[in-house]
């Protein structure tokens, strides 16, 4: 049928809108992005499809991989490795294009070693964020210690800036007895040690919002990482080390919030949220 003033055909049946989908954002160690993609990263990043995507643990530089998984098609990406080769690093994936990047931290200790990325975009600033582990050596829980000390008042400025910001990672630590499978038997492990489990602490008063926790209160098996030793992934005896930091302004646009378990991707799991629009 023809509608006067129309000029074109017209149809008086509703028009029926496509339904728009939700942004996502996640995060994930890989634990050597080559060996992530032998145990299917493409697939899964196909299938996920998230907006933006923080990694850690990338182990490579660009010129070790080919431009499928450097750039997956339909993906801004950003790499920042390590200068050690095989070591570390962290990089962004995104579906929009970024403002500008940020590298580094701010301050030198670790400064080579690829621990965070920021990237800025018009109504969000992503930061994917790998803590350095302590577990190895009393060295490296020191090197570990110093780290999460010089990194507190850069996550205060963070905060100051008054904007939605998420800080994704890697963070080395189960903040509370939630957050592990064996509390007490780890209480002197690094990972669960009292002042790592204050630092978190501090993180959270200054602002800063663990949304899984916020949307998952009281929930057990909230686990992101498990041993390779004594079938502890069959079991589910994990640690939630991976966690999505939310500043007060984007905190709110969280909707929901899940730990993809069964990726199967590295020994961590893709923590994932969606967002509201702004």
């Amino acid at each position: 049928m023809f509608t006067p003033g129309c000029g074109v055909k017209c149809s008086s049946a509703p028009v029926t809108m496509p339904r728009r989908m939700p942004t996502t954002l996640a995060t994930l160690n890989v634990n050597g992005i080559r060996s992530a993609e032998r145990r299917g990263f493409l697939r899964w990043l196909k299938r996920a499809q998230p907006d933006y995507l923080c990694l850690q643990e990338l182990r490579a530089t660009v010129a070790d991989v080919d431009d499928e998984l450097r750039s997956p098609a339909g993906y801004n990406t950003r790499w920042l490795p390590a200068a050690k080769r095989g070591y570390s690093g962290v990089g962004v994936y995104t579906r929009g294009a970024a403002e500008s990047y940020e590298e580094g931290h701010g301050f030198g200790h670790c400064g080579d070693e690829g621990r965070m990325l920021r990237a800025n975009f018009r109504d969000l600033s992503l930061v994917s964020l790998y803590v350095p582990s302590g577990s190895s050596s009393e060295e490296r829980l020191r090197i570990k210690l110093r780290f999460m000390g010089l990194l507190l008042p850069r996550m205060q400025e963070l905060l100051e800036e008054r904007r939605p910001i998420a800080v994704c990672g890697d963070f080395n630590v189960a903040h509370t007895e939630l957050d592990l499978a064996n509390p007490r038997s780890n209480a002197q492990n690094s990972g669960f040690l009292p002042e790592e489990r204050a630092w978190f602490s501090k993180l959270l008063e200054q602002g800063w919002v663990d949304v899984v926790r916020k949307l998952h209160p009281g929930e057990k098996n909230l686990y992101s990482w498990w041993s390779n030793r004594g079938q502890a992934r069959a079991k589910d005896v994990g640690w939630r080390l991976d966690y999505v930091l939310c500043s007060p302004e984007l905190a709110p646009r969280v909707t929901k919030a899940w730990i993809e378990k069964k990726a199967g991707l590295s020994d961590h799991a893709p923590v994932c949220v969606e967002l509201a629009d702004a």
